[in-house]
């Protein structure tokens, strides 16, 4: 059986999907490989059908692979979509990284700052407050993907004090420490998308050329917890040339 190991305690449905998710990610299956089928999947893993099928739906719904009636299951081409930090918090609960299929993350930079007067009204706090900015760059074989800020209220550095360290976190992202610190977990998220033509403060942090003149889209994210409490405020500047696709099911 190909895969985990005896630390590896995520149920085989996800350890099955994470090994070809792994494979996709370092080059090992290109676009339009196939996959084994599902039959073979169960037996290479000693697993149930089901099981299996559901690890290829994962798959699917991370626009990975795609299934060809008559053929089987094949790995689609690199995507270059955005991630919103929902979508990141949703697949770092399900891989514990918020990474997607070939990115990395850098220059991962932390610390306590005064609040800028819009972050501070979400945050339901004063401009000019403490609070916790975590900022990094998410990169693929592409270049930036998009640069990725995180506004937390000051009051957790002292539950979780890694939040204010420059340094990438490890066991989940911001909000999966503070829930295992506090008890306080994510109930409700808000998210919006808009665009703009890129500001020079943005053309920074993406590391483009300050003479640019591009559209970026903006994804911002407010995690509330069980009394409508802000717990974070994400806000992901997409590098120019990022589109952003989901799917949903019709209801008839």
């Amino acid at each position: 059986m190909p895969g985990p190991t005896r630390a590896d305690n995520r149920p085989p449905y996800a350890r099955i999907a994470a090994h070809y998710r792994d494979l996709i990610s370092i080059g090992e299956l290109s676009p339009g490989d196939l996959l084994p089928s599902i039959r073979s999947l169960a037996d290479q893993w000693d697993v149930s059908t089901a099981t299996a099928d559901r690890a290829m739906k994962l798959l699917r719904d991370e626009r990975l692979v795609q299934g060809i009636p008559g053929v089987g299951t094949e790995v689609m081409a690199r995507p270059i979509s955005l991630s919103s930090g929902a979508e990141r918090h949703d697949r770092s609960s399900k891989t514990q990284s918020s990474w997607g299929v070939g990115e990395k993350s850098s220059g991962h930079t932390a610390g306590i700052t005064e609040a800028p007067e819009g972050i501070a009204h979400v945050l339901g706090i004063s401009p000019g407050d403490d609070v916790i900015r975590r900022s990094r760059v998410y990169r693929d074989g592409h270049g930036i993907v998009s640069h990725s800020t995180s506004w937390i209220p000051a009051e957790f550095a002292r539950a979780v004090p890694e939040l204010a360290r420059s340094e990438r976190l490890k066991g989940g992202l911001s909000l999966d420490l503070i829930a295992r610190a506090t008890g306080r977990r994510v109930v409700t998220r808000v998210d919006e998308e808009t665009a703009r033509i890129a500001t020079p403060r943005d053309l920074d942090l993406l590391e483009l050329r300050a003479d640019t003149v591009a559209a970026i889209l903006v994804l911002t994210a407010t995690f509330l917890d069980a009394d409508g409490e802000p717990l974070e405020h994400g806000v992901d500047l997409g590098a120019p040339g990022r589109t952003r696709r989901t799917t949903s099911a019709v209801q008839r």
